[in-house]
């Protein structure tokens, strides 16, 4: 038993060694992990912190950079703004005037926004009188009194004077009948040319309110008006080459002048037929608009003005021819009165000669007589001074005819 207490002592003992080992064992490879984990730990802390100060130094030198850049950033900026001073004066300068331009442009939109209100007034207004006129020029009576006005506008306008050089509605009577033209413009040389006028306003004014543009039945039915508009005026042709003014008149050319008051009305006729010129050229009519009618008045006041320019020549020619023969005349009495003054200047000398040698001497000798007192009194003098001739050759002509009396 005491073997066995002593076995079981020392299995004890033995266990309570090797637990007490074991322990230790573990202690110590706890010790020795827990310092592994601290060492680990202290690398890992002090890579950390080397890390840590490696990002604080590249931090650091970052803002130090950003700082610098930011520096040269705004020395460069100041250097920039200072280089563009003047750019930023002339930009607040622009900026003020493109304010004011823009003001100016909102006032200027006004007044184009008032005039556009009133010229859109005016077109009513205008567009209401044209349709007035137009109504009223349908009228036969109308369009004859608008032609008769418009010719005698440009008759005064060209120079001509009423009663002068042109007569209104004066009757004309021919083989071919009596007439009464709407004017009679008279040439120099005392002939004259007859004007009527015409105005074949009523399909034109149809055709004309139809567009140019226009197609289809529009197109057609405006070429039937013009078509209708030519006719008209062939017949004012041959109404006014029916009535032959010109052989009611004195060495008048043979044809009458047929004015169009407007040159849209003829040369809406004449695009419509160009051959309608010389038809009325072959039937002694000439067709005028208020342009060449003009243009020929104006040739006629000219040839007017130079007659009036010869006429004054001429009597001034005949006054200067006048005044010569009269200058000789006077010439001729000029010359005989030097005549007479040179025989009374002779005969006023032979009285003095005769008075001093002759009568004073005579009268000297009478008993009685103070000769002092004679002798102081006054004796008249001859006269030496010639009388001057004339010299001019126009007075010299009439001297040299004029005969010499003694």
């Amino acid at each position: 038993m005491d073997v066995i207490w002593v076995l079981m002592v020392l299995i004890g003992i033995g266990v309570g060694v090797a637990v007490g080992w074991f322990a230790r064992a573990a202690r110590a490879s706890s010790a020795e992990a827990e310092a592994a984990s601290a060492t680990a730990e202290a690398r890992e802390l002090r890579a950390a912190l080397e890390r840590q100060e490696r990002r604080t130094a590249e931090a650091l030198e970052r803002d130090r950079a950003e700082r610098h850049e930011q520096i040269e950033r705004q020395s460069r900026e100041n250097a920039v703004l200072q280089a563009l001073s003047p750019v930023r004066e002339t930009l607040h300068r622009m900026q003020q005037r493109v304010d004011e331009m823009q003001r100016e442009r909102t006032e200027q939109f006004g007044q184009v926004s008032e005039q556009l209100r009133s010229a859109q007034k005016i077109d009513e207004q205008l567009r209401a009188t044209t349709e007035s006129l137009a109504g009223a020029l349908r009228s036969n009576t109308s369009r004859g009194v608008w032609g008769e006005t418009q010719l005698r506008r440009i008759v005064e306008s060209a120079g001509l004077l009423a009663r002068v050089d042109f007569d209104e509605q004066s009757s004309i009577t021919s083989d071919a009948g009596s007439g009464r033209p709407d004017m009679l413009v008279h040439l120099p040389g005392g002939t004259s040319i007859a004007v009527d006028a015409k105005a074949p306003l009523e399909a034109f004014l149809d055709a004309e309110a139809i567009p140019v543009t226009a197609v289809g039945e529009e197109a057609a039915r405006r070429s039937a008006l013009l078509q209708k508009h030519v006719r008209a005026v062939r017949a004012h042709v041959d109404a006014l080459a029916k009535k032959a003014y010109w052989a009611g008149l004195d060495a008048s050319p043979e044809f009458v002048v047929c004015f169009i008051p407007s040159e849209s009305v003829l040369s809406a006729a004449l695009a419509e037929d160009p051959a309608l010129l010389e038809y009325a050229f072959g039937k002694r009519v000439a067709l005028a608009s208020p342009v060449n009618l003009w243009a020929v008045l104006k040739t006629v006041a000219f040839a007017w003005t130079q007659q009036e320019v010869s006429e004054e020549a001429r009597t001034l020619f005949d006054l200067g021819n006048q005044l010569y023969d009269r200058l000789g005349t006077l010439g001729g009495h000029a010359s005989d009165m030097r005549r007479a003054i040179e025989r009374t200047v002779d005969a006023y000398n032979n009285l003095v000669g005769s008075l001093e040698s002759r009568v004073l001497v005579t009268a000297r000798r009478f008993p009685g007589i103070d000769a002092s007192k004679l002798a102081h009194s006054e004796s008249p003098g001859a006269i030496d001074a010639p009388v001057r001739r004339v010299s001019a050759p126009e007075l010299l002509a009439a001297e040299e005819v004029s005969p010499e009396s003694d």
